[in-house]
């Protein structure tokens, strides 16, 4: 039985816990459970979250031998910048981290692997609100706050809420194939996870994913050029089939014609290009083959609820605030 072993403190996000948690949870379920979920922290008992619900950690971490454990998950929270400042919990997670075969966190929980030093010199994510933050205390490590999630080595690193459970599902799938975490993330709703190179600044929960390799060849055209062009003959051309035929298999596959596909795909990287520059709108459409701006609006409104420059002021708000 594979030992996961959740690390929580005062003012932890419970959604970095609990999803993950649920994740393993119902993989359980499918495999005989093969997981055994604990929760520590500085002390057993009540622990209360920064939203104020209360969850009771098993362990305290004077109590908890750190040998044994095979995935170590560290809950994010803006409770993490007093928490990496507690001296026994830090030295656990790096006992802990030292022989354990996985070790992940969820958001800002990376703080905490960064204060036990297990991160140095690995690639890492958190949330991007709190990029600049680790950037600038933490030199030794490698952060990239675009992807949702990242293994870098025996090292996982997610971005915010959400995201951790597509770190947990991707970790069941590790350990037991695409089948398990695709039948777990249909339990939760999830439809199917989210691939860990997935921008946080876009939220494609709508994307199934293929089933065989020639439309698995055509999404890979959209996702990796979405301004080039994608009509059904160029998608087909890529699979290798006819138009009539890839029309069929894209829409049974994806469940959206190619059509409503590619603009979904522009839509987010539309989405990412708001955000991260000041081109102007008229740029993005152009470049990301929505050809006008009126069009770019019209699809944007549609998928997102709001005009491109609404998105942008809103988005650039957020980011001062964080």
């Amino acid at each position: 039985m594979r030992r996961v072993v959740f690390v929580i403190y005062e003012g932890f996000q419970p959604l970095d816990l609990v999803g993950p948690h649920e994740v393993f949870g119902h993989a359980n379920l499918l495999t005989g459970g093969d997981y055994r979920c604990e929760v520590v922290a500085s002390a057993s008992g009540p622990v209360r979250a920064r939203s104020g619900l209360s969850v009771n950690a098993d362990h305290a971490v004077a109590d908890l031998p750190p040998e044994g454990v095979d995935t170590l998950v560290v809950a994010g929270g803006s409770g993490v910048d007093l928490a990496r400042h507690d001296a026994a919990l830090v030295d656990w997670v790096r006992a802990a981290s030292a022989g354990a075969r996985r070790v992940t966190s969820v958001c800002s929980g990376v703080f905490l692997l960064a204060a036990a030093d297990v991160v140095r010199g690995r690639r890492v994510t958190t949330h991007w609100a709190r990029e600049r933050q680790l950037r600038d205390e933490h030199p030794e490590v490698l952060v990239d706050c675009d992807p949702i999630f990242i293994r870098d080595g025996p090292v996982w690193t997610s971005a915010g809420v959400t995201a951790g459970m597509d770190l947990s599902l991707a970790l069941v799938e590790d350990d037991h194939g695409r089948d398990v975490a695709h039948a777990v993330a249909q339990e939760l709703v999830m439809f199917l996870r989210r691939p860990g190179s997935q921008s946080q600044f876009s939220v494609p929960l709508w994307e199934a994913r293929p089933a065989t390799d020639p439309i698995r060849e055509a999404v890979a055209a959209v996702n990796a050029a979405p301004g080039a062009r994608h009509g059904v003959a160029d998608l087909a051309a890529r699979a290798g089939l006819s138009p009539r035929h890839l029309q069929r298999r894209f829409t049974a596959e994806l469940g959206v014609p190619p059509a409503a596909y590619v603009e979904r795909v522009r839509v987010e990287a539309a989405r990412r290009a708001l955000a991260e520059a000041d081109d102007p709108v008229e740029t993005i459409a152009r470049r990301l083959g929505f050809g006008t701006a009126e069009t770019l609006r019209r699809a944007f409104h549609r998928h997102v609820g709001v005009a491109p420059t609404d998105y942008r002021e809103r988005f650039r708000a957020l980011e001062d605030h964080a």
